[in-house]
């Protein structure tokens, strides 16, 4: 391939084999030239190089190309990072398109063009954290407002539902959202928007999207889907029917536990426009730098997902076929599972009997981390209310990384092995 010219037309020079690609039976494979758009896509969202056909670029491609040649001034193969909080213009209405960095940077575009892409939406917002995302995407409602709400989701977005917007009128159901229908009963004219775990956190539930989606659409209302725990490389909500995704993208995306970060993708242009004034307006927009950094750890989030995965099927096998744990909760998919222990007297011997795995509370990371709800991250949920939605005093939540598995197990029937001599370890 020749070095990129001014006019970002690539022209490409080597032929290559239609079978390596798929593709089969083409009698006329006349190459013709793939364009590289700047600055709406720092990457060719496909490569025609034979006419009438589209090569599509597999997500585990696009991730590891995020940001690279996007500097088409030096080439250089990793985004710049561009500190800079302000932008000149040559003139009255002469913008450069950057302006103010709340407004828009040019390190936070990659990653939000690139979260765009990898979810299938048409907009991408990259914001401060989590939590963040959630709350700019609250802004879109009002007073009196609706949501149906998974009943055992993410005790962070409980406590700003509960104790933050609802003193502002926002109204939430809570129910099981395994089953649409016990969705569609909820539903009344002030609802205005489903939102959905799935899985669920902590105790993995899964949803089919495409069949709330299904009902959304039947009663005109939005649906939002937090995709932290799989991730775009295992499931793509907006291509199910879903209007929103968010993610804490803290956790997998990120994946080495050092930067703090959030995101949304949305589809429609009227949707991401006011996506955009809250966005922009509320000012919780992710630095320059920890955008370069999520970008960095994106790059290998299809080797941590496929190692995570792998180790979590061997650690929920070892727990199910334990006699000290009651039951395990593990969706088949991605590095997330929960179990629970027979007594809720050994989850203190437990936890302390542990060496190599991380009792915290955060997920997602290359490091094992154990977390107790109960009084980590639904600690805020009343604890009747909490009990009643499955997450009880004996349920622990394991982030499984990607140790050697033989090591989490042994680390594990370490702590089983400490409950019942009754020596604190740790």
């Amino acid at each position: 391939m020749k070095p990129q010219q001014p006019s970002m037309l690539l022209r490409v020079e080597k032929v290559l084999s239609p079978a390596s690609y798929g593709i089969h039976n083409l009698k006329d494979k006349k190459m013709v030239h793939a364009r590289k758009e700047w600055p709406s896509s720092y990457w060719r969202r496909f490569l025609t190089l034979f006419e009438g056909v589209s090569i599509m670029y597999r997500t585990e491609t696009k991730l590891a190309q995020i940001g690279n040649r996007s500097d088409r001034v030096t080439g250089a193969v990793n985004p710049p990072v561009y500190f800079s909080t302000a932008y000149q213009h040559e003139g009255i209405g002469q913008s450069t398109g950057f302006d103010y960095s709340r407004t828009g940077n040019p390190t936070r575009q990659l990653l939000e063009e690139a979260i765009a892409d990898l979810e299938g939406g048409d907009r991408g917002f990259a914001c401060s954290s989590g939590m963040a995302a959630i709350f700019t995407v609250l802004s879109l409602f009002q007073a009196g407002d609706e949501w149906i709400v998974s009943d055992d989701l993410y005790g962070g977005t409980y406590r700003l539902l509960e104790q933050g917007y609802k003193k502002w009128g926002l109204c939430c159901k809570y129910v099981n959202t395994c089953n649409p229908e016990n969705i569609e009963k909820e539903i009344t004219p002030k609802t205005k928007a489903i939102f959905l775990e799935t899985p669920t956190n902590p105790l993995m539930q899964q949803t089919d999207i495409g069949a709330v989606a299904e009902i959304a659409k039947r009663h005109g209302i939005l649906l939002i889907v937090d995709n932290t725990f799989y991730t775009p490389l295992l499931q793509q909500p907006i291509k199910e029917g879903a209007d929103i995704v968010v993610h804490s993208a803290t956790k997998y995306l990120g994946g080495h536990n050092d930067v703090l970060a959030g995101l949304i993708v949305a589809k429609g242009a009227e949707l991401c426009d006011k996506l955009f004034l809250y966005h922009n307006g509320a000012g919780a927009t992710l630095s320059p730098f920890d955008s370069w950094l999520l970008m960095r750890g994106m790059k290998t989030l299809a080797l941590r997902m496929e190692k995570h995965e792998k180790n979590a099927k061997a650690v929920a096998a070892f727990l199910s076929a334990h006699p000290d744990v009651k039951d395990v909760l593990y969706p088949g998919r991605g590095g997330m599972l929960s179990f629970r222990v027979k007594e809720e007297s050994w989850i203190d011997p437990f936890l302390r009997g542990l060496s190599l795995i991380t009792f915290a509370e955060s997920l997602g990371g290359t490091e094992s981390f154990i977390t107790y709800p109960a009084t980590q991250t639904h600690a805020d949920i009343p604890e009747e209310k909490r009990i009643a939605s499955g997450v009880d005093n004996c349920l622990l939540r394991f982030s499984v990384g990607i140790e050697d598995d033989r090591d989490l197990i042994a680390d594990i029937e370490k702590a089983f092995a400490n409950i019942h001599e009754g020596v604190q370890t740790r």
